[in-house]
C-alpha cells in the first residue's frame, strides 16, 4: 500500500520510506544520506537528542509519534554517547525557522537522512499491526528507481555481524572516578552503555571501569570490583554469545545488576529465553509493577525482545511486570546474587521514578 503526502499542496513529493513488506510512505527529504535500517516508533514527547545518540538504536530508523521536533535545539548535555547512532529520523514536523534549526542541522552533518511531512500516524498503525520490519529512506521521486535503492541499501545494511554490542561498545577499557570517597567499585560490561547509566553509577561509587562486551569473567574479576552492571545495548541478544558466556562465568562472584540488553543477557546466562516482541516498547510512559521497591511507576523503555518467562529456571523470579501487556520487565535470583530490569531506571528521556532501583544496587554489593 502506498501512502501518498498531501504535503499542503506546496510541493510535491520528493522522498520515499519503502519498507521491505512492501508499504511506501512519501514525504519531505531533508538532508542526510539514503540509509536502510529496522524501522521503529517511539512514542516520548521529548528527548530526540537522548534517542538519537543512545547506542540501542543502532542500525534503526527512528519515527517519532510525537508530531513537532527539534523546538528546544541541541544541547551536548544530552547526549547519551558520542555520537549519534540511528540510521534516519522521520517525523511529521522539524524545527527550520529563523529561530533555531539546530537540530535538522545536527543530524544533516552527521548524514543522518531526514524524512518529514510524512503521515506518521498511519506509519506507526502499520507498524503495531505487522510488527517491526527494514526499510529506507530514498531521496527520489522516481517511485520505479527509488523501490530498487531501497531493496539494495536494505540488503547491504542487513550485512552486518551478528553481535551488535561488540560494535557500539567502547573498544578499550576506560576508567571514571565517582563522587563518593568510599564508596565502592563498580565494573561496567558495556554492551552499548548510555551515559546516564554511568552518571549515576558515578554518584554512588569509588570508581567505575567500563570493560568491552566481548571482555572475559577473568579480566573483570581482577581488578576486583565490589559489583558488577551489565549495560544496555542493541540487536538480538541471543546473539551476544561472548557475553552471555562472561555472565555466566560471573554468576555468584559479585553483585549483579543488568539493564535493558544486561537483562537479557542475564537472563541467558541463568538459563533462559528470550524472544522478539512484535514492534517494540519503545517511549516514556510505560507502567511497570515493582515488587522490589513495592510500588507503581512509569519507566522510560528502548527494545525489542523480551525475556520468555515459562522459561525462567528455578530459583528465579519475576520482580518487574510491565502493565501493559504484562510481559516480563525484570528478575532476581537470591543464589546467585544478581537482579535485572527491561526499563531504564536512569531515564533520559523520561521519568526518574525507578532511579531508587540504583540505590538499592548499591546496598546490596
Amino acid at each position: 500500500m502506498e501512502y501518498i503526502c498531501e504535503w499542503r499542496l506546496l510541493e510535491r513529493c520528493l522522498a520515499y520510506l519503502i519498507l521491505e513488506t512492501g508499504q511506501i510512505f512519501s514525504g519531505r527529504f531533508r538532508g542526510g544520506r539514503e540509509r536502510a535500517g529496522e524501522v521503529v516508533f517511539n512514542t516520548s514527547h521529548s528527548g530526540y537528542e537522548e534517542m538519537a545518540t543512545d547506542p540501542s538504536y543502532f542500525s534503526q530508523i527512528l519515527v517519532t509519534t510525537a508530531t513537532q521536533q527539534g523546538n528546544y535545539g541541541v544541547n551536548n548535555s544530552f547526549w547519551e554517547s558520542r555520537r549519534l547512532w540511528i540510521n534516519g529520523f522521520v517525523a511529521l514536523e522539524i524545527q527550520q525557522s529563523s529561530r533555531d534549526s539546530s537540530w535538522l542541522s545536527r543530524l544533516i552533518e552527521n548524514e543522518i537522512p531526514v524524512l518529514t511531512d510524512i503521515d506518521t500516524r498511519a506509519l506507526t498503525l502499520v507498524l503495531r499491526s505487522q510488527g517491526t520490519t527494514w526499510g529506507s529512506i530514498v531521496n527520489c521521486d522516481d517511485l520505479a528507481i527509488a523501490k530498487d535503492r531501497a531493496v539494495k541499501l536494505i540488503e547491504e545494511a542487513k550485512k552486518l555481524p551478528a553481535d551488535w554490542t561488540q560494535i557500539v561498545c567502547r573498544q578499550k577499557i576506560e576508567d571514571r572516578k565517582g563522587k563518593i570517597l568510599k564508596g565502592p567499585r563498580i565494573a561496567v560490561l558495556d554492551f552499548g552503555a548510555k551515559e546516564n547509566i554511568l552518571r549515576e553509577l558515578e554518584l554512588r561509587a569509588q570508581e567505575i571501569r567500563i570493560f568491552p562486551s566481548n571482555t572475559t569473567a577473568e579480566e573483570i574479576l581482577a581488578w576486583k570490583p565490589d559489583g558488577i552492571m551489565l549495560s544496555n545495548g542493541p540487536g538480538d541478544p541471543a546473539k551476544v554469545e561472548v557475553g552471555t558466556h562472561t555472565v555466566r562465568q560471573l554468576l555468584g562472584k559479585k553483585f549483579i545488576f543488568g539493564i535493558c540488553m544486561g537483562h537479557q543477557v542475564l537472563a541467558l546466562a541463568l538459563g533462559a529465553k528470550t524472544y522478539k516482541l512484535k514492534f517494540g516498547h519503545r517511549g516514556s510512559n510505560h507502567p511497570i509493577r515493582d515488587d522490589i521497591l513495592g510500588k507503581v511507576y512509569v519507566t522510560s523503555q528502548n527494545h525489542g525482545y523480551n525475556v520468555d518467562s515459562q522459561s525462567l529456571p528455578e530459583g528465579v523470579r519475576v520482580t518487574h511486570i510491565n502493565l501493559n501487556d504484562k510481559t516480563v520487565a525484570g528478575i532476581g535470583c537470591s543464589k546467585f546474587r544478581c537482579m535485572s530490569v527491561q526499563f531504564h531506571p536512569e531515564s533520559h528521556p523520561g521519568p526518574h521514578d525507578a532511579s531508587q532501583l540504583f540505590d538499592y544496587f548499591m546496598k546490596e554489593l
